[in-house]
């Protein structure tokens, strides 16, 4: 037997308690915005409730979101980055329990995320899609380790497309210029950082947290212990880059712990200097992580592979790096027109 009470919010919104008895089960509760997803939850619980299945262990009965977010938290250790995505889910629904959250809830939230929900409004379709991803890992856990689900809700909710990912490079003359600019900066940090940026596809976290401990000038590396994915990643350091480093190494100030610390020996990114140099080198809609851009776009057009590509940016898989498969297919085929020229006349 199922019950469903209206109740208005303080704020005039409307939210329908469904309570859900049925026998030898204890009573299963959970609210929702409209009366229709009210109803299809309760012929959803019912089902589930009869058949047993709906949770799949005692230990998990009465747990709501909040609790298995909090001890995700704590067991798991998340990324930080993950941490205001998954207050985000407590806050929307962190007393609910486990049992009153379907793909349809989800879904509706995950919406509500897209239009105007979000911390700073309406979120994109890849924040959406962030969001998700945290609260899927979550649902996992509890079902793989913890015995507290049957199944992972999330799997059912579909993610937002996503617009293909930003490709910015700079053109020969637009790198001079901005080289050129950036050489003659009163911050000594700018140019080898925009430098070290173009050679090596670094972010600028992990430019601006270089350590002189993380560098070895005889093998020229510089080693990323703090990277996105989480991961150690080395930093080949060839040519000019390598250059600049030495310098900095030999004019290295006594106690600076940090490769391109401010005066005050805090590691912080030059972001005046930065901006007054676009403006010099008239580089508009530009921003430093396009520098990482223009470091995979160079390498596709020497010939390296997608794959090489992706171990140089530290990406996991290949399909962060397909944007700039355009540009290696096409010095691709110039190669082979070459080859062609040469030998099949």
């Amino acid at each position: 037997m199922a019950t469903i009470t209206r109740r208005t919010t303080k704020k005039g919104e409307a939210r329908y308690l469904v309570q859900v008895r049925l026998k030898g089960c204890p009573p299963t509760t959970a609210t929702f915005s409209t009366k229709a997803d009210a109803r299809d939850w309760v012929r959803l619980a019912e089902g589930q409730l009869k058949l047993g299945r709906y949770l799949p262990s005692a230990a998990g009965r009465h747990r709501t979101l909040g609790d298995a977010i909090e001890r995700y938290i704590r067991d798991v250790k998340p990324h930080p980055k993950r941490l205001p995505y998954l207050v985000w889910w407590v806050d929307q629904l962190g007393a609910q329990p486990l049992s009153a959250i379907s793909p349809a809830v989800i879904a509706g939230w995950r919406d509500h995320l897209a239009g105007h929900g979000g911390p700073r409004g309406g979120a994109t379709p890849a924040t959406c899609n962030r969001y998700l991803a945290a609260l899927s890992h979550v649902f996992t856990i509890a079902e793989k380790d913890w015995g507290w689900m049957e199944s992972n809700p999330c799997r059912k909710v579909r993610r937002l497309a996503e617009p293909r990912g930003r490709v910015v490079f700079l053109s020969d003359d637009e790198r001079n210029r901005l080289l050129a600019v950036c050489r003659k900066s009163t911050d000594w940090r700018l140019y080898p950082l925009v430098v070290m940026a173009i050679a090596t596809g670094a972010r600028q976290a992990e430019l601006i947290g270089l350590r002189w401990l993380d560098i070895e000038l005889q093998r020229g590396t510089a080693l990323l212990h703090h990277t996105k994915n989480g991961d150690r990643r080395a930093l080949p350091l060839t040519g000019l880059a390598l250059q600049l480093v030495r310098e900095l190494a030999a004019a290295r100030p006594a106690g600076n712990d940090h490769v391109f610390a401010s005066r005050r020996g805090r590691p912080v990114f030059p972001r005046r200097a930065w901006e007054v140099a676009l403006v010099a080198a008239k580089l508009d809609d530009f921003r430093f992580h396009d520098l990482r851009h223009c470091c995979a776009s160079y390498l596709a057009m020497s010939g390296a592979s997608l794959m090489d590509i992706a171990a140089i940016l530290g990406h996991k898989t290949l399909s962060m790096v397909k944007r700039y498969s355009h540009l290696s297919e096409q010095h691709t085929s110039a190669a082979i027109d070459r080859m062609a020229e040469k030998f099949l006349k």
